[in-house]
């Protein structure tokens, strides 16, 4: 990659998109020596005691050899002192600062200065990125274009060493690239684990453990303690083992792995892996308070290993001696192993065909075995060691006592007909769990799951739970993975006292209270609702005003629902995080069903807020024939497609997939509307085909204004490929009055209607500006400005005819309209003879069908090729627009885009001397065009004056689509567009009183309001490939810079750091870019994350600070940062799953059970398994490996963060646990020391009385 800046002189003009020519005496920089090996490129310095009028100290600049002097060098802002004491390098008595660091622009300068060749400087100082990536190519060097009387002085804050990218441990094949980069692991994961297949749970430490069928790992704790971790083969989790009270946990995967994981580190890590090479893993089994770990395989053998040293007992049960003659055939995997409650000694083996062996550990023998011709699902014990229960495949659950001869004691058919005359019941459904667990007062519980009958068609999955003589049933939304009975006592030889069951559904988590009546659920305080529909878009907001959280909270705690148990959450281990992220943090959902989420994200948590239903505004009953034009209107007409929000008013804006758009308003108060305020928009531009070149290929309709309604019109189409009629048609939004709650409520709906048989093309950008009043939206046809305040069509354009007459595309030609009959007294002003600049200063040119009060329709038509249909995907609409540049279709101009809209107070035109409020479009051919707004003046005069908008042509042009627009005053700072405070809507206030609300704020924000309002701006322009930042009012280009030749921008936002602005990049090729503003100085680039489905690309965004966020899975949320400061602070900020707590006393034995032997009968398990006793296992069975965790894996996961501060930070940490591993070598050192003391005096005493011979 070469990282060579070009400095290149504007010569007056952009030549579509690339780089202008330098003219004689401009600044040209040095060009990179691969590609000019005749020119010879050298630095020039000026020392600090060498002060030129012109230049600032210790600046640095670089010329090519041929080049004349220039006389307009770019002022350059000298860098901080301490930042020069850090980084200069002493060279022939001057300094040069290491470019990648510096940042800065480097212009031509010759006088009578040292010089040197530059490449020898350079040498080794290469970013290390560069290698890695092709993303940076040699043609991607930004070129700084420097205009006659621009000399643009920036302090450019950031630096590279402010940025790192955090989340938390992806998978494998990109983890090397993060380590090869620095970055670490972090932030968080919100959401539902996805494709759940396994669950377990420490009854003293309260914490719940979920794995997935992609090797994830998610633990929870109290609300706000969630950690995530993920296996690096990705296979999926069958069994989860925690050794309760000991902060670790062993998880057994799909890949004939085991794994145990240390949790008394913040980050979760493996300590210890065993590979199993020649038996597949079926069954775990770990004893309370027991170190040796029972394996069942799918041979029938049962391996032992020891959890602490993670090796293999030369103990094994072997299949054929656990059943011996009992069966002629093998039984089967290995489905259940757990030891007598009051007998550690007797081990009891299931085995899939429905043989169960009670296993004498000592005796290395079967005492009993039990057979039952049905299939075994699972095994549980009585509390008392006496009798267990199996439940089977055939859906009935048989009792056995342990002394039994061969038969059950009982057999239950929870779900089966009780024939009359005595015979067995139907079959049903396999039961594939039980659990049995008794109290001290009152009857057991027996709860398990499956066992339906099977002529139960369609009925939803079950979770049975039966008590004495009752019998409950309840039904789950989602099919059951696993479930869990939650007891007060972690020993199996106590009476249980059940209080409640975790039930782990595939797309759900229910906690079920067992000690009210109604077996009524906890509220799930865990942000695992995300996917309650599918989500499809997102938007991200850091350092929001801090009044809305409370805000949206008020109004969403109306919204719960009731009947839950009046307990607390019982899954409560753990403890929050300390970290000092003080700043509120929203994210905004958007669902298929076309519902809008708020979530309160701070402080590295989620919260469900508030939830907002659009569909509520909109008629349901829609007949089944009435299908959708599109592949996500079939399913989910409602489906939300874009959002727009200005925080500082509440104002809400949401486009759907059905071209409607609905603005919201927020208020506190419940309001009933009568009628729902609707705008129709036709936005259909016809090309009229009497004069074009191809003849005429459709039928030219009449030139007056048809009836529109919500459907398709009935007069003749005019394209050959339309839709017919049979299509959905616009949605209907409700007639009768709508009650609507505290909190967002519509105040318009505008929806786009079928013109001449074609359905309205989606909505593929929007924005809205409280100050203005006024909400943009845009599709592949052009753009329509709704004025929300008056209720009106302010704008309906084409988008060629933003161009004016500076269009750069040979289009086909636009003929004269046909001279029709002016409709509602608005006469036809659109003529061929008018500049796109008088055509618009007129508030006639809303092209528009509106409901007036009177009920008069005002229309008309704009003239737009309409024979293509947008290519774009709207159901992955940010990935696929991506690539409509390439497009090679001749027509491609007449599907021009509208992508992205800014409103800002700007310098409309080309030398004008006010700021003044503008509109920016940047549209998929990469242009850049402005709108000159005029606003009627403020009070009564703007509830009736029309918002005029005139286009002062295109700005600018780009490579590849236009993803971003945002504006920066002269020093720097980004100006956020004007925006006004929250009023309460449903007062009334006098207009006086509330337009004094409104100018409490000025209109235009800005961080530098020093600044004199007739400085200079900065507009900042970022297309799919490359960027641009243009000086304003002379609209010359003065930095760029290409960002990718291979691939593909899906996101760019311009984001607020601590300490500067930079415009953060998410790259289809996976790469997660910034870059520095105004100069576009690359800072990271980090091959992150590879583009693995249009989820990732759909929902990805970046927010101020340094947060990122987009959806990992259906179901689950990412988030990620790439803020240095955060990096740093994050292990402060992250929870404490582990949390020191005494284990309860075991239950007391009683004075007659300890006089005649009853209770629990201990075993010394080392005596049994040791390797004195049970030898070693054999090698080839299995393989040991040391995981990356403990005081290793630490570093490992440290080694991104820079600074001792961080460093010791971990230390801290470590320090527990190399105190905790010092006392055990201490004490094995002791040992041996003892051991062998006792061998050297055994030695002495046998030889003392021997004479030399007789040795």
């Amino acid at each position: 990659m070469s990282d060579e800046r070009v400095s290149e002189a504007s010569s007056g003009e952009e030549r579509g998109g690339g780089r202008a020519e330098p003219s004689h005496g401009d600044a040209v920089g040095a060009h990179s020596p691969s590609t000019s090996p005749q020119r010879r490129s050298t630095i020039f310095f000026l020392p600090p005691h060498h002060h030129h009028h012109h230049l600032p100290p210790f600046s640095v600049y670089v010329a090519s050899q041929p080049t004349p002097p220039t006389r307009n060098p770019v002022r350059v802002a000298p860098a901080s002192l301490a930042w020069r004491r850090k980084h200069a390098l002493k060279c022939e008595d001057s300094f040069f600062f290491p470019r990648e660091k510096s940042g800065l622009n480097l212009c031509s300068r010759s006088d009578n200065m040292k010089k040197f060749n530059i490449r020898k400087v350079l040498d080794g100082l290469k970013e290390a990125s560069s290698s890695s990536s092709s993303t940076f190519s040699s043609s991607s060097a930004p070129s700084v274009q420097v205009g006659p009387q621009d000399n643009h002085l920036v302090q450019e804050n950031l630096q590279s060493e402010h940025f790192q990218l955090c989340k938390l441990i992806p998978p494998l094949h990109h983890r090397r690239n993060l380590m090869h980069l620095g970055t670490g692991t972090k932030t968080v994961r919100h959401g539902f684990p996805y494709q759940p297949s396994s669950m377990a749970f420490d009854p003293v430490q309260k914490i719940l453990a979920i794995g997935t069928q992609r090797g994830a790992l998610r633990l929870f704790g109290r609300p706000g303690v969630e950690s995530y971790c993920q296996h690096e083969s990705e296979a999926a989790v069958i069994q989860l083992q925690f050794l309760i009270n000991e902060g670790a946990l062993v998880s057994a995967l799909a890949d004939d792995t085991v794994h145990l994981w240390n949790l008394r580190q913040k980050r979760p890590a493996i300590l210890h892996s065993l590979k199993f090479s020649k038996e597949r893993i079926t069954f775990c089994h770990l004893p309370f308070q027991s170190k040796w770990l029972y394996i069942g395989t799918e041979r029938g053998n049962v391996h032992i290993v020891n959890v602490e040293s993670f090796m293999l007992s030369g103990y094994v049960i072997m299949w054929n001696k656990a059943i011996e003659l009992s069966s002629k055939a093998h039984p089967g995997p290995v489905v259940h192993i757990s030891d007598n409650p009051m007998d550690e000694g007797k081990l009891i083996i299931g085995y899939e065909s429905g043989i169960v062996v009670l296993w004498d550990l000592k005796s290395k023998k079967a005492d009993y075995r039990y057979t039952y011709d049905e299939a075994i699902h699972s095994v549980a014990w009585h509390h008392e060691g006496k009798q267990f229960t199996c439940s089977h495949s055939d859906g009935t659950l048989t009792i056995w006592n342990v002394r039994g001869q061969g038969k059950p004691i009982q057999t239950i058919t929870p779900h089966g007909k009780q024939p009359k005359d005595g015979k067995k019941p139907e079959p049903c459904k396999p039961i594939l769990k039980v659990e049995y667990k008794t109290t001290r007062i009152g009857e057991p519980f027996i709860i398990l799951s499956g066992g339906l009958s099977y002529d139960t068609v369609g009925r939803r999955p079950c979770l049975t739970v039966m008590h004495g003589k009752s019998t409950a049933v309840l039904e789950m939304d989602y099919p059951i993975v696993d479930f869990l009975t939650l007891c007060e006592t972690p020993y199996p030889n106590d009476f249980q006292e059940p209080y409640a069951v975790v039930v782990l559904l595939e797309k759900d988590l229910v906690v079920i209270d067992l000690a009210q009546n109604g077996y009524p659920i906890f509220e799930n305080p865990y942000p695992l609702s995300i996917h309650e529909s599918p989500v499809t878009c997102c938007e991200y907001l850091a350092d929001c005003p801090v009044d809305l959280i409370p805000a949206l909270y008020s109004v969403g705690s109306r919204q719960k629902r009731q009947g839950y148990s009046k307990k607390e959450w019982p899954i409560s281990g753990g403890n929050w995080g300390q970290g000092t992220q003080s700043y509120p943090e929203i994210i905004i959902t958007g669902h298929a069903d076309g519902t809008v989420k708020f979530w309160d994200a701070s402080a590295m948590m989620l919260q469900v807020l508030y939830k907002l239903k659009t569909a509520k505004v909109f008629d349901r009953n829609r007949s089944k024939e009435d299908k959708g034009s599109t592949e996500v209107s079939d399913e989910d007409p409602f489906a939300i497609q874009l959002m727009t929000w200005c925080p500082e008013s509440r104002m809400l804006c949401v486009a759907g997939v059905s071209a409607n758009i609905i603005i919201y308003r927020f208020s506190k108060l419940e309001v009933t509307t009568e009628v729902v305020q609707l705008l129709e928009v036709r936005m259909q531009y016809e090309l009229n085909d009497m004069e074009s070149p191809e003849g005429g290929s459709g039928e030219q309709t009449s030139a007056g204004a048809s009836p529109q309604t919500s459907g398709p019109p009935s007069h003749p189409s005019t394209s050959s490929n339309n839709s017919d009629g049979s299509n959905m048609p616009c949605l209907k939004v409700r007639s009768t009055q709508l009650k609507q709650s505290p909190g967002y409520q519509v105040d318009l709906v505008v929806q786009l209607v079928w013109v001449s048989g074609e359905p309205p093309h989606q909505i593929t950008s929007l924005a809205l500006n409280s100050s203005y009043g006024l909400v943009v939206f845009g599709n592949s046809n052009g753009l329509a400005v709704v004025d929300y305040i008056q209720k009106t069509i302010v704008l309906n354009m084409a988008t060629v005819e933003l161009y004016g007459s500076n269009d750069p595309y040979q289009r086909q030609p636009r003929s004269p309209r046909k001279s029709r009959q002016p409709s509602g007294g608005l006469c036809d002003i659109n003529e061929g003879s008018a500049t796109s600049e008088d055509r618009c200063k007129s508030p006639t040119s809303a092209a528009v069908i509106m409901h007036a009060q009177d009920g008069a329709k005002m229309s008309r038509k704009l003239s737009l090729p309409t024979e293509l249909k947008p290519d774009l995907d709207h159901r992955d609409n940010s990935f696929s627009r991506s690539r409509s540049s390439s497009v090679t279709s001749i027509d491609k101009e007449a599907k021009e885009a509208l992508l992205s809209f800014q409103f800002c107070e700007t310098f409309a035109r080309k030398g004008d001397s006010t700021l003044s409020p503008c509109l920016y479009v940047g549209t998929s051919l990469g242009s850049v065009m402005a709108l000159a707004i005029m606003l009627p003046p403020a009070g009564e005069q703007r509830q009736l004056q029309p918002v005029i908008l005139s286009p002062t042509g295109m700005l600018i042009r780009l490579k590849g689509s236009i993803m971003r627009l945002a504006f920066m005053d002269s020093a720097g700072s980004l100006l956020p567009p004007a925006n006004d405070p929250w009023f309460e809507p449903n007062v009334s206030v006098d207009g006086e009183e509330r337009e004094k609300v409104r100018k409490r704020r000025p209109v235009s924000v800005s961080p530098s309001s020093s600044q004199d309002l007739n400085e200079g701006q900065y507009a900042v322009a970022c297309s799919e490939k490359q960027a641009k930042v243009l000086s304003l009012p002379t609209q010359t280009c003065i930095y760029k810079h290409s960002i990718t030749e291979t691939s593909f921008i899906l996101r760019a936002d311009v984001v607020q750091m601590s300490n500067g602005v930079c415009l953060a990049c998410f790259c289809a090729n996976g790469h997660i870019m910034t870059l520095s503003l105004p100069g576009l100085r690359p800072l990271m680039d980090v091959n992150y994350l590879p583009l693995t489905d249009m989820r990732i690309a759909r929902t990805f965004c970046f927010t101020n600070l340094g947060q990122a966020m987009y959806m990992c899975s259906p179901t689950e949320v990412q988030r990620i940062t790439y803020s240095q400061d955060t990096c740093e602070n994050l292990q402060e900020m992250l929870g404490e799953l582990f949390t020191p707590v005494e284990t309860p006393e075991a239950p007391n034995r009683g004075f007659f059970k300890g006089l005649f032997g009853g209770g629990a009968q201990s075993l010394d398990r080392e005596e049994l398994f040791g390797e004195l006793a049970a030898g070693r296992a054999s090698r080839s069975l299995a393989q040991h490996m040391p995981g990356p965790g403990g005081i290793e894996g630490m570093k490992g996961a440290a080694s991104g963060v820079v600074g001792d501060l961080a460093r010791a930070r971990i230390a801290l940490d470590e320090r527990g646990q190399k105190l905790g591993e010092l006392d055990e070598r201490t004490a094995a050192m002791m040992a041996s020391a003892d051991s062998f003391s006792k061998h050297a005096h055994d030695m002495m005493l046998k030889c003392k009385d021997k004479k030399w011979y007789q040795f």
